[in-house]
């Protein structure tokens, strides 16, 4: 069993969501639409909010 030391990480806040520094695991996940078009971005992303997504990356070409 591998027990390594976890190194000690400052909380964030990003878009009112806690990350790092002993804060919960965020689900998140990033679309794979081309963000051209937004509309089905934005579907994509109210999908993955509905499926319980907290935080969702998105690129921009």
């Amino acid at each position: 069993m591998d027990l390594r030391v976890r190194r000690g990480t400052r909380r964030i806040v990003v878009g009112g969501v806690p990350v790092g520094g002993g804060a919960p695991v965020v689900v998140q996940s990033m679309t794979n639409t081309d963000t051209r078009d937004w509309e089905s971005t934005v579907s994509q992303i109210r999908r993955l909010e509905a499926a319980g997504c907290e935080m969702v990356r998105v690129a921009v070409p």
